[in-house]
């Protein structure tokens, strides 16, 4: 195999690794921009240190469609199986040039390359290597300039043990696909071109990010379109879904951009050996009027809860410590699931922290949950990256409400005693100020994420959050810490 090397901008090329596993990754290759050709092959080189342990190659009919109105753009996603827990691996995405065959040599370009970690089979023992995740939500591409790209990255590569992301949570709004003036196209097909371009200039924008670690994706409703899937709003922007085959065009679109590109499950579980539990639910997607997960997504997700025989990590895209929204649904706009999954986290007894995001604020909030003495921690990552100009009047900073959970304005669940939130500012994402008619019009939490670590003590887990600001480097040129100190916390 012979491979050229020459300067190129594969910038265009995306490479993901989709939920990790002690012994197989998911990886996604190819291009979400219109303009490039499908290699007539392609090839993935999984590594790990020098040594080369899997290849796997992409001929020109296994090339799939992300969006299926759409001839252009392309991907191929593979699970590539028998790894060791815990090992750092290297991809390398290469296709071959044209043109050489006669000449009885195979000439490959490298388009794309990237590293993840398989997760352990236990957590360390050791807080300053523990296992890492970061969380984040909402990027706006448009004035993030690669800051996001650039800071992630420097933490993934140069950053301490203790910190460096294993893998990522994107829990929504990823994408921004209901803002700008382009949504009032009466055509279904420029709907849907808009659609995938949207997606083709944020993963370009994100493409440092997603080829370092796996990745658990979740979308939110600008995934789709702002308090998707209702279109009752009267956001100007999005008067064209009142009209049905541009709601159909729009919604397919948006919903092939979760699956195929995104590659968001309903509900997925893992465990890391016996000392956490991870649970990841789209509760976006299959919202009706009454419930915000349809009943086989809830059954899963309960299950889990009720099962808990050690603390758990609920992931989800939208945060259960929260007022009633009158403006927007939110989770308590569900309320016979809402009071029914509160009581599935408490039943077992055991510290359960939700990662969350979509408010556009970042706190951490902890509560107990009812009789049996478990703790509920909620971890808010929001925004990665603001909207600007006249939707940067959407911006927001962390609130102390509601004063109880569940909240008694909102909610009465029989048997089930409201307590008092612990809300601490000291671990409330820092706010910047805003001028009218600049680029951000009103005060709002700085650009950042998080990283969460956790390693295992003698009887219980060890849990250290960090913020870190995206606009703003240290001396070192890592991102800026935004808490002074950690939060910590123990699990049981």
């Amino acid at each position: 195999m012979h491979i050229v090397d020459f300067t190129t901008n594969t910038s265009k090329w995306s490479l993901v690794f989709h939920k990790v596993s002690q012994t197989s990754v998911l990886v996604w290759a190819g291009t979400l921009f219109g303009t490039l050709r499908k290699p007539k092959l392609a090839r993935l080189i999984v590594s790990f240190g020098d040594i080369e342990i899997n290849r796997q190659d992409i001929s020109l009919e296994q090339w799939r469609r992300p969006f299926s109105r759409l001839s252009q753009r392309f991907y191929d996603s593979r699970v590539i199986s028998n790894l060791e827990a815990g090992r750092t691996y290297k991809v390398d995405f290469y296709q071959r040039l044209e043109g050489h065959e006669h000449e009885g040599k195979n000439q490959w370009q490298l388009l794309r390359s990237g590293t993840f970690c398989t997760l352990p089979a236990a957590l360390p023992t050791n807080k300053n290597n523990a296992f890492t995740i970061a969380l984040s939500s909402c990027f706006y591409e448009h004035r993030d300039c690669g800051q996001a790209a650039r800071a992630y990255k420097a933490l993934y590569e140069r950053g301490a043990e203790s910190v460096k992301p294993d893998i990522k949570f994107m829990v929504g709004d990823q994408v921004y696909l209901d803002i700008g003036l382009d949504s009032l196209s009466p055509l279904t097909n420029e709907v849907r071109q808009r659609v995938a371009e949207d997606y083709a200039k944020h993963w370009q924008a994100l493409g440092s990010i997603l080829t370092r670690g796996g990745a658990w994706m979740l979308p939110d409703d600008h995934e789709y379109w702002n308090d998707y899937p209702f279109y009752d709003s009267l956001l100007p922007t999005l008067f064209m879904l009142k009209i049905n085959k541009i709601r159909n065009a729009w919604k397919s679109a948006s919903r092939d951009g979760v699956l195929n590109v995104q590659q968001s499950s309903k509900v997925d579980t893992f465990e890391i050996g016996n000392d956490l539990s991870f649970c990841v639910a789209d509760l976006r997607s299959y919202r009706s009027k009454t419930q915000f997960i349809d009943r086989q997504g809830f059954e899963k997700l309960c299950n889990w809860a009720t099962g808990l025989s050690r603390p758990g990590v609920l992931v989800i895209p939208q945060i259960l410590l929260t007022d009633k929204n009158k403006q927007e649904r939110n989770l308590l706009s569900s309320k016979t699931q809402y009071s029914a999954l509160i009581k599935a986290l408490a039943s077992s007894g055991h510290d359960i922290v939700v990662m969350s995001g979509d408010v556009h604020f970042g706190r951490i909030a902890q509560v107990r949950m009812g009789a049996h003495g478990g703790r509920l921690i909620e971890v808010v990552s929001s925004p990665m990256s603001n909207l600007t100009g006249l939707n940067s009047v959407a911006s927001d900073k962390a609130k102390a409400t509601p004063k109880q959970f569940p909240d008694p304005k909102s909610l009465l669940i029989t048997n089930f005693e409201p307590q008092t939130i612990e809300y601490n500012k000291n671990f409330n994402v820092q706010t910047k100020k805003g001028f009218p008619l600049s680029a951000y019009w009103k005060e709002r939490t700085r650009e950042h994420f998080m990283t969460i670590s956790f390693h295992k003590n003698t009887s219980s887990i060890g849990m250290s959050v960090q913020a870190w600001r995206i606009r703003q480097q240290s001396n070192d040129r890592l991102p800026v810490k935004d808490y002074k100190q950690a939060f910590t916390a123990t699990l049981r």
